[in-house]
C-alpha cells in the first residue's frame, strides 16, 4: 500500500481521550444526569425543531441563545459565546492563549483534556500538583504565576474528578496575581450552588465555562458557553469553527434554557443522593471517600482496577482513575438515580466482602 507521511509531531505522545464508555446495566461513569429531559419540555422541543430549516446554515453565533444566557447572568450579548459543548470552548482557549512559545499552567489531578489541548497546540505545560486532599496548593500556585510567564490556566470548580471547589477568595488571589487568562470551569456548578460570577465585572482576565450537559440533561446535544469580558470573547470569535453549534442543538438549548427552573428538582435529587452515597461509602471498611460538591464522588480502595473490573462484570460501570498520576487506586462514581445508586452500593459491598 502507498504510505502517507507521518502526522504532526505533537501527536506522537498523545493518548486519545477514552472515557471507557462500555455497555452495562448501570451506567454511572460519565457524570451524566440520570434523568432525561421531561416529556412536556420534549414536546416543546419537538415543536421548535420542526421549525428549523435543515437546508439553511444555523446562526453562526447562536445569538438568540446568547441573549437568553446574557440576560440571565446580567451581562450583554458580547460577553457570551456558545460552543459545541464545553469541549470546543476548551480547545479554543488553547488556540487563543496557547501555542508555540506560550505556557499553560496545569493543576493536576484534574480534567485530562486540558493537557491534551495544550499538547495539540504546541503549548508549553508547567504543573503545580494539588495537595493530597486535592485542594489547591495556593502558595505554590501564586509563586508560579508571579513569575510572569504563564499565559493561561484552568481551575475546575467543582474539580473533576475530586469534586472540591475553588473558593471565591482563592480565585480572587489568583486573578490578582497574574495577567494570564484564568478560566474557571464551572461545568458542575449547579450541584455546588457556588460560582465566581461576582468577580467577572472586576477582572478582565477571568473567563467562566458552563455547559448544558449536566444539570440540564443535554450531554447528547453538545452545547456549552463562556461568560467573560467582551474583549476576551472577541478572541474566541476568531478561532471558533464556523457554524459549530448546529441549528437543532440551538433550538433544543433555547427551549431547555427557557425552562431551566424546571430542572431544579432534579438537581436537588442528585444532591440528596450524593449525600446518601457519600455516607454509605464513608461507612464502608477499606474505602477512603472524598467530599464532593459535584454530581460524582471520588473514592480510593486497594486494588481499585480489579474492583472496577468486578463491578463491570456485575453490570455496573464506574470510572477507573487508578492508573492516573495523583489518583492511584481511585475510582469515581457518578450520582445516578436512587435505584442505580442502590445497585452500585450493593455490588460494591459484595465485591469488597468477597475480597476479605
Amino acid at each position: 500500500m502507498h504510505q502517507v507521511r507521518p502526522a504532526a509531531p505533537q501527536l506522537a505522545d498523545i493518548e486519545p481521550y477514552d472515557p471507557k464508555y462500555l455497555p452495562a446495566d448501570v451506567m454511572i461513569s460519565a457524570n451524566e444526569n440520570p434523568s432525561d429531559v421531561p416529556s412536556d419540555i420534549r414536546r416543546e422541543i419537538d415543536h421548535e425543531v420542526r421549525r428549523v430549516a435543515f437546508n439553511r446554515y444555523p446562526d453562526p453565533l447562536a445569538n438568540e441563545l446568547r441573549d437568553m444566557i446574557a440576560e440571565a447572568n446580567g451581562l450583554s450579548r458580547d460577553q457570551v459565546i456558545v460552543g459545541n459543548g464545553g469541549d470546543e470552548l476548551l480547545f479554543n482557549t488553547a488556540l487563543c492563549w496557547g501555542g508555540p512559545g506560550r505556557t499553560f499552567l496545569n493543576l493536576p489531578p484534574t480534567f485530562s483534556v486540558y493537557v491534551n489541548n495544550a499538547q495539540l497546540t504546541n503549548t508549553r505545560i508547567v504543573e503545580v500538583p494539588r495537595n493530597p486532599d486535592f485542594s489547591l496548593d495556593m502558595p505554590a500556585v501564586l509563586e508560579r504565576l508571579e513569575r510572569g510567564d504563564v499565559d493561561f490556566t484552568i481551575l475546575t470548580s467543582p474539580n473533576n474528578p475530586s469534586g472540591d471547589l475553588v473558593r471565591l477568595d482563592e480565585a480572587k488571589r489568583i486573578l490578582e496575581s497574574t495577567d494570564a487568562l484564568v478560566m474557571i470551569d464551572e461545568a458542575y456548578f449547579e450541584f455546588s450552588r457556588q460560582t465566581v460570577r461576582p468577580l467577572l465585572d472586576q477582572y478582565e482576565n477571568l473567563i467562566i465555562l458552563r455547559t448544558f450537559s449536566k444539570a440540564f440533561s443535554l450531554a447528547g446535544v453538545r452545547v456549552g458557553y463562556l461568560l467573560g469580558n467582551e474583549r476576551v470573547i472577541d478572541q474566541y470569535k476568531k478561532v471558533r469553527q464556523p457554524y459549530s453549534v448546529d441549528a437543532v442543538s440551538q433550538a433544543i438549548a433555547r427551549v431547555v434554557y427557557r425552562h431551566r427552573g424546571e430542572f431544579e428538582r432534579g438537581v436537588e435529587r442528585i444532591i440528596e443522593q450524593r449525600g446518601r452515597v457519600f455516607e454509605e461509602l464513608s461507612a464502608t471498611d477499606g474505602v477512603e471517600v472524598f467530599p464532593s460538591q459535584a454530581n460524582y464522588i471520588l473514592f480510593r480502595v486497594d486494588g481499585a482496577h480489579e474492583v472496577w473490573q468486578q463491578l463491570l462484570d456485575r453490570g455496573v460501570l464506574i470510572r477507573d482513575f487508578s492508573h492516573s498520576r495523583g489518583l492511584e487506586n481511585c475510582l469515581r462514581t457518578s450520582i445516578g438515580s436512587e435505584q442505580e445508586n442502590t445497585r452500585f452500593l450493593t455490588e460494591l459491598h459484595a465485591v469488597l466482602d468477597a475480597r476479605r
